[in-house]
């Protein structure tokens, strides 16, 4: 079953400045559930920052996607949940990602954010405010416009293909991306839920999508 979603940030002066966002909940592994986000422009970029927050029970060794952005000749930009505890980032489907051990993610929700800036190469994981060190990836890469961002499924093709054992199974929120490195002050303030710039690629308070298969849409405070 489709879904079309628009939702508007709702602030409350009543409750000093609280924020209700939509929060997308994925209950089970299967290859029918994913959620489809439109941009603001295309991602046609040479940096970014991507922010999320995530929480997952799922402890099974196996492979998640948490985000995916693929045009008609590959995979663009993805990101993983690998077994180890591992999170990785890939730019294009060719070649390996860069990987980061991190603490396992859990019930409890992280706020997750990925830098890159191809003039260097610099990569950063972000995880509740806390930057990891530097790796140098894809120096010189562009990312291509053209193609479909999807949260829960990982797409084989620009018509899916999905895989059950890889899809995600827990909650994602607050999805943000950025056509530019943001500051690590600026990362910790989003991270508290404070005002700051919103998305120019995907902006949570304003986002179109479209959810499939068995998502929840279900409203909450930040």
């Amino acid at each position: 079953m489709r879904l079309s979603v628009l939702f508007l940030v709702a602030i409350s002066m009543a409750l000093a400045g609280s924020v209700t966002i939509k929060s997308l909940v994925f209950p089970a592994q299967t290859s029918t559930s994913y959620t489809e986000l439109v941009p603001l422009r295309p991602l046609n970029v040479n940096a970014f920052t991507l922010c999320m927050r995530v929480a997952t029970e799922d402890s099974s060794q196996r492979d998640m996607i948490l985000f995916a952005y693929r045009t008609e000749s590959t995979d663009e930009l993805n990101v993983w949940r690998e077994v180890g505890d591992w999170l990785s980032l890939y730019l294009t489907s060719s070649g390996d990602g860069v990987y980061f051990k991190v603490p396992v993610l859990g019930a409890l929700e992280t706020h997750l954010c990925v830098t890159w800036d191809a003039s260097s190469g610099a990569v950063a994981l972000f995880l509740n405010g806390r930057k990891s060190l530097f790796k140098i990836y894809r120096k010189g890469h562009v990312l291509q416009s053209g193609g479909r961002v999807i949260l829960g499924q990982d797409l084989d093709s620009m018509s899916g293909d999905f895989d059950a054992s890889q899809s995600f199974v827990g909650e994602i929120s607050d999805v943000n991306m950025w056509d530019s490195v943001l500051s690590a002050s600026t990362i910790q303030d989003l991270y508290s839920g404070m005002r700051a710039p919103r998305g120019n690629i995907f902006d949570w308070e304003t986002a179109v999508f479209d959810v499939y298969g068995q998502v929840e849409v279900v409203s909450r405070e930040l």
